[in-house]
């Protein structure tokens, strides 16, 4: 029993601060909304279209914002109030979600409009992303950013098990308007969590005051910083190819297993629901660094692979409850190493680069997906997704053998010289407890 309490504990360590215990249940119920949405906005297009490659448009012009301007979106964070900022953003958010509910309750929706809400939303979050991410520091401290991190990440897959569970039922009952305008509600209550934090109690970064080249200096930062630009490189090749499920699974749902909405919604709920597992997994073991990207990796591509084979439906909800259980352990562990290994004053541009390589590569993998779907079938994109994790832990797994023949070489140069001392720091960190 006292182990038990001790592993509850560690895996919920972050929940002990007030500000973030706050923060983590006021998103919790704005994030089921947005899952809500995002089902919603596919099977929508997929409705008005009829057409997997319209989802993927969608879904590029929704993201083209994040790959265009997320990184600025950084330079920006680095520079103002993080908390105040998030209060403007999330509210906009819900502007949003309103705007798009009524126009589909009235029955007045035309496929241009998604697009254009698409892109408003899009340009929301290329600056909400990075601020949200960089604040995780700024309420938990460093000790505590990793379980925080996980915590977070396993928050959102919660309500991926719920929100598009929610999502399924109420398209095939009521009408997909709803899921529009609960999402738009459910955003009163982290903009609430927002503005009744203790800002007494956050740690916020020193900001960055503003001059000319920010952006590039940002760049050349992680350029130079192997132990960033190796997870990034390899949460880019994920990003792009294998997160595209807005894409595949409403085909998968309709054509390859004869399902409806419900159906869709409960593939991408079985994903959530292995992911909050992985999500506690991840939080309780506490490590982050290269190894356990590459090991998440390797997990992740067989598990979409076993979706892509999936004889039965019943399989398939199996096989994608494993996805998302290695899904959030890849983001959590790249999440948390970034976030770690990034300067103070650099850790909003350099978590803008992270949503550029999970969000901001969907102009790119989206409708390049949706093409191979609609030319092949939504296995052989799922198939594609899968051969990319595979592929991204290669890269892991090639860093991590540069590292071993650095050590290598250490040890030589020790041998000779009889010194322990004075040698330089690794390549690239492989782990982190």
């Amino acid at each position: 029993m006292t182990g038990l309490v001790a592993i509850s504990r560690r895996t919920f360590s972050a929940l002990a601060i007030p500000n973030f215990r706050r923060f983590f249940f006021g998103q919790s119920a704005s994030l089921i909304g947005t899952w809500m949405q995002s089902v919603a906005q596919s099977w929508l297009v997929f409705t008005v279209t009829h057409s997997p490659t319209a989802i993927g448009f969608v879904l590029a012009l929704q993201t083209l914002p994040v790959l265009l301007l997320a990184p600025y979106g950084g330079v920006i964070a680095d520079r103002v109030d993080k908390r105040r900022f998030l209060m403007v953003l999330q509210s906009l958010m819900g502007v949003q979600a309103l705007v798009l509910g009524i126009l589909v309750v009235t029955h007045s929706v035309m496929f241009w409009e998604i697009c254009v809400l698409a892109m408003v939303l899009g340009f929301n979050n290329c600056f909400e992303t990075p601020a949200r991410q960089a604040f995780m520091l700024e309420m938990v401290g460093s000790s505590h950013v990793r379980n925080a991190v996980s915590l977070n990440s396993t928050m959102v897959n919660a309500a991926r098990a719920v929100g598009p569970a929610v999502a399924g039922v109420l398209i095939a009952t009521v009408g997909v308007g709803l899921c529009f305008l609960i999402n738009a509600v459910s955003f009163v209550a982290v903009v609430y969590s927002l503005t009744s934090m203790d800002a007494s109690a956050l740690k916020p970064s020193p900001p960055t005051q503003r001059a000319r080249g920010q952006l590039r200096e940002g760049l050349r930062y992680v350029a130079g910083e192997p132990r960033l630009w190796v997870p990034l490189l390899m949460a880019g090749m994920v990003g792009t190819l294998a997160y595209e499920f807005q894409v595949t699974l409403p085909v998968v749902a309709k054509q390859t297993f004869g399902g409806n909405a419900a159906t869709y919604g409960f593939l991408t709920a079985a994903m959530g629901f292995g992911a909050v597992f992985g999500g506690l997994f991840t939080a309780a073991r506490g490590r982050t660094g290269l190894r356990t990207m590459t090991f998440a990796a390797t997990g992740f591509g067989v598990a979409i692979l076993g979706v892509a084979l999936a004889p039965t439906l019943a399989v398939a909800f199996v096989a994608m409850a494993v996805t998302g259980f290695a899904a959030i352990c890849f983001m959590s562990t790249g999440n948390a190493t970034l976030q770690l290994e990034a300067a103070p004053s650099m850790r909003g541009r350099v978590m803008a680069l992270w949503a550029v390589a999970f969000m901001g590569s969907t102009p790119i993998g989206g409708p390049l997906i949706g093409w191979i779907v609609e030319v092949a079938g939504g296995r052989i994109g799922l198939a594609v997704g899968g051969v990319s994790c595979l592929a991204s832990a290669g890269i892991g797994i090639l860093a991590m053998r540069r590292v071993a023949r650095h050590h290598a070489g250490e040890a030589v140069a020790r041998q000779a010289d009889g010194s322990e001392t004075g040698l330089p720091v690794p390549l690239v960190s492989a782990e982190t407890d």
